[in-house]
């Protein structure tokens, strides 16, 4: 499982502002620039670090590979920067389900790449229906950082200091 397979990157030079969509309806997320009606997820990237998407649901991971595990649906990165992102549009128990599609995502990585090389490492959720912050308890944040050394939020905005 190659999570930087170029098959599955687009390169995003120039971008400070830009949205993350799923059409939830089979389809793989990707970025847009323009409407942001469509956007699930804000990134904001007032440096302009050049950042690279890949598509992690229905790129490096197929539908019909790891049928019994969740997956996220994109990674952000950069020279410092790993970020997972899942992309929600509904609003009951989707925390919880986010959650876990985040985690076995990260197991996922952890079994095929090196993390420590990354200096921010981040696990998105993001819900267009629930574009706020969402506070998560802080024994699930701590548990989750002690587990897999990822920070975890979920909100509507993923910023790039």
């Amino acid at each position: 499982m190659n999570f930087f397979d170029s098959k599955y990157q687009r390169p995003l030079d120039n971008f400070m502002r830009f949205g993350l969509c799923d059409d939830q309806n089979g389809t793989a997320a990707y970025i847009d620039t323009e409407n942001s009606n469509k956007w699930i997820a804000t990134v904001i990237n007032e440096k302009n670090i050049p950042l690279i998407f890949t598509v992690i649901d229905k790129g490096v991971i197929k539908d019909s590979e790891e049928p019994d595990r969740g997956r996220c649906d994109c990674m952000l990165t950069s020279k410092e920067h790993l970020f997972f992102v899942e992309l929600k549009n509904k609003k009951p128990t989707w925390q919880i389900e986010t959650i876990e599609q985040l985690e076995s995502t990260i197991k996922f990585f952890i079994a095929n790449h090196d993390s420590t090389g990354y200096r921010h490492k981040k696990a998105f959720g993001c819900n267009r229906k629930r574009p706020q912050f969402y506070v998560i308890e802080s024994e699930i944040k701590a548990r989750f950082y002690e587990l897999y050394k990822f920070r975890i939020d979920l909100q509507g905005e993923i910023k790039f200091p």
